[in-house]
């Protein structure tokens, strides 16, 4: 009863967070903190073991939500530069940070460098949630998404490494074994997601819901696969997902859809039991020491390493400034700090209690005011037609393809008609519902916003329609034949 009521609470709770800005991680582990022990229900939970493996298990469907939800034509032109940042610029940040908590605070360099690298790390969940709703140019958007699925698997090692044995003599060796486990997990994750798109396109399934499980228990497998590998199975399902979510898959809005939903659970399950985990009348002591390595993290690290990684790329001192802002921190950082814990580092709890109060505070700072300073430096506003909603439906029988079109409202589709689609030979408009009501269309019909289309092609000639089709809705009746670009 207790969890049904939280969930409840927490989906209504999306609603509030949509309108004001802000990650709904927080509302999420106000709720935990609410049901803890220093609140009124006072359930006692310390399995830091237990949070560790359930947030790593989050973390993953997490990531594979992100992964399918993120357009490849859009993070694309950005990947070299998100690398960069999630690399070179992540082991700036570190350092910058460790030094600050070293000096400032007067943590020693194993606690400092763990907190370095616990914070640093730009949180998939808060990036996702925040930035989909804040309209920015592709070129930011897709740089902060590619970065914050990238920059988990190399700040994971870093953790992992100064939690088992302390800062590195040799650093080069710790570098080589960041790069191997990347490398190992880019081509698992490389590997991974091309087979599975393969054969979820050349093998139907007897029932549309199962494409959906079937996405995500590639993407788990993905991860599995790497961290069986000793590489990293974070990068891995990243990428898997990614090359899902881009390929003409069956049924793709319904997986989409269904990924989404997972997401939202994980994101909630995984808050609410960071919530319960902390201890709130232990945190009085690292208010300050938290705001001060916070404010060096936000106002000197991230700006540092998103100017030092991205001078090479040209991009402009207005998308550094805002790129600078809205590296979001979440849920990530969170479970990064029980590795030490688990580990047995000294005084890990006291790191616990920094990183969730540096978490909370600057995501209060951040998240709502990002949307201000994106319109103060004119860059708030986001050109271009809404891309056409197409799901496909495999008819193994009849060896084609029946597609799914709405017509969104922005679609430059509204006012061709059916016979200025000229969709390949093969392809055919069978049907278009409007208003609720569904008729044959002629070549004159003329096509409206809201109008949902029914397609029939024929498997060769698939992928041709549904460029030509994504075409029409960015370009109108002139859009070139060879598709959107």
């Amino acid at each position: 009863m207790i969890g049904a009521l939280v969930l409840l609470i927490a989906v209504v709770a999306v609603r509030l967070a949509s309108r004001s800005g802000l990650p709904t991680l927080l509302i999420y582990l106000g709720i935990g903190v609410a049901i803890g022990q220093d609140g009124p229900f006072g359930f006692t939970f310390d399995d830091v073991q237990l949070t560790q493996v359930l947030g790593y298990a989050a973390l993953v469907v997490i990531l594979a939500e992100g992964g399918l939800g993120t357009k490849w034509q859009e993070i694309k032109p950005v990947v070299p530069a998100a690398a960069v940042l999630s690399t070179f610029g992540l082991m700036l940040s570190v350092f910058i940070t460790a030094g600050a908590a070293h000096y400032l605070v007067g943590l020693d360099w194993r606690q400092a460098l763990i907190i370095g690298a616990v914070v640093s790390s730009t949180d998939a969940a808060a990036v996702f949630s925040v930035l989909r709703n804040v309209p920015l140019p592709k070129r930011i958007t897709g740089v902060l998404e590619a970065e914050s699925g990238f920059n988990d698997a190399p700040v994971v090692i870093l953790v992992v490494a100064f939690s088992t044995a302390g800062p590195v003599d040799h650093w080069y060796v710790l570098v080589a074994e960041i790069a191997m486990e990347l490398a190992i997990g880019a081509a698992i994750g490389l590997a991974v997601g091309w087979l599975g798109a393969y054969a979820l396109r050349h093998i139907a399934l007897p029932a549309s819901g199962l494409y959906p499980i079937a996405v995500m228990a590639i993407a788990v497998f993905a991860y599995a696969a790497g961290a069986t590998a000793h590489g990293s199975g974070f990068l891995a399902v990243y990428i898997a997902s990614l090359i899902l979510g881009n390929a003409k898959l069956p049924h793709r809005p319904a997986t989409r859809g269904f990924a989404e939903g997972l997401g939202w659970i994980a994101q909630i399950g995984l808050f609410v039991l960071l919530g319960l985990l902390v201890t709130p009348h232990e945190l009085g002591d690292d208010i300050l020491p938290a705001l001060v390595i916070g404010l060096i993290l936000t106002a000197v690290a991230r700006p540092l390493s998103v100017t030092a990684s991205l001078a090479p790329f040209r991009i402009p001192w207005r998308e550094q400034a805002l790129m600078s802002w809205a590296g979001l921190r979440g849920a990530v950082p969170i479970v990064l700090a029980t590795i030490p814990m688990v580990a047995g580092v000294p005084n890990s709890r006291r790191i616990f209690n920094i990183v969730f109060i540096l978490v909370i505070v600057y995501t209060l700072v951040q998240g709502p005011t990002l949307p201000w300073l994106a319109r103060r430096l004119r860059l708030g506003v986001r050109d271009g037609a809404a891309d056409l909603g197409i799901e496909s439906a495999p008819l193994e029988r009849l060896r084609g393809h029946l597609l799914s079109v709405s017509i969104p409202e922005e679609s430059r589709m509204h006012g061709v008609e059916v016979s200025e689609l000229r969709l390949p030979a093969g392809a055919a408009v069978t049907l278009v519902v409007r208003d609720g009501a569904s008729f044959v269309p002629l070549p004159n019909t003329v096509l409206r916003r809201g109008d949902e289309l029914l397609v029939v092609a024929t498997d060769p000639v698939r992928d041709a329609a549904e460029r030509r089709l994504r075409a029409i809705g960015k370009g109108g009746k002139l859009a070139n034949w060879l598709g959107e670009g």
